[in-house]
């Protein structure tokens, strides 16, 4: 279990606003993802949560009950939907004759661009990115085993299209695969978005460039 309790107070200056529409729990996770991201896991106070949130401290504990458990939904609630999108994306082209790298690649990449534009979806990237860059073994235990699955269907599949490659060689790639998508994700690139491209054709734009790049550096000899 997360082991984590709320600081008691809220850093001045400190300026965020969630949705005020839709449910209590989903104010409280809205909230949380901006907290996190800004912040860090322990260093979002309950104070500025329940401002933040417009909820009390009842509201909370009766949706979560602990921090661990916020922490924890805050991330179901992106990555549950994401890496459905994923497999469902992977079992249309997983062992086919015909299936190509890219191919697999854009089942990978796709589905996360997809969320990261989507409304926080940047935003709760900047929440994942937290949680490596500062080394808690206790969320990355967590997300390997609900999730790890899902990166293990691709590695098989990434296998079985690169067979010259050892599997330390190939876990290396995907690593270095994963870690440029999930930078692309944040937001935090020398690439932005021009004015007068949209959303939709800056997300493809990116999902090319991505793929390209990834082809090249899973399939270099």
């Amino acid at each position: 279990m997360l082991k984590r309790s709320f600081e008691p107070a809220c850093r001045p200056g400190m300026i965020l606003t969630v949705n005020s529409s839709g449910s209590t729990k989903e104010r409280i996770l809205g909230a949380a993802e901006a907290l996190f991201a800004q912040h860090g896991f322990d260093g979002a106070s309950l104070r500025q949560l329940t401002t933040v949130a417009g909820v009390n401290l009842a509201a909370v504990n009766y949706h979560f009950g602990s921090k661990d458990k916020l922490v924890e939904q805050v991330f179901r609630r992106r990555l549950d939907a994401l890496n459905q999108h994923r497999l469902a994306e992977l079992a249309k082209v997983v062992g086919q004759p015909q299936t190509t790298l890219e191919d697999v690649l854009a089942a990978y990449i796709r589905p996360a661009l997809e969320l990261s534009h989507d409304g926080n979806g940047s935003l709760f990237m900047r929440v994942l990115a937290r949680a490596f860059a500062e080394h808690d073994d206790t969320l990355r235990q967590f997300l390997s085993e609900n999730y790890g699955h899902v990166m293990r269907q691709f590695t098989a599949e990434f296998a079985r299209l690169l067979p010259q490659l050892s599997k330390p060689e190939l876990y290396w790639r995907i690593d270095l695969v994963t870690g440029a998508l999930t930078h692309a994700m944040s937001g935090f690139g020398m690439i932005q978005r021009k004015s007068d491209v949209s959303e939709h054709l800056h997300r493809e734009q990116t999902a090319q460039h991505l793929i390209r790049f990834a082809v090249a550096g899973l399939s270099h000899p």
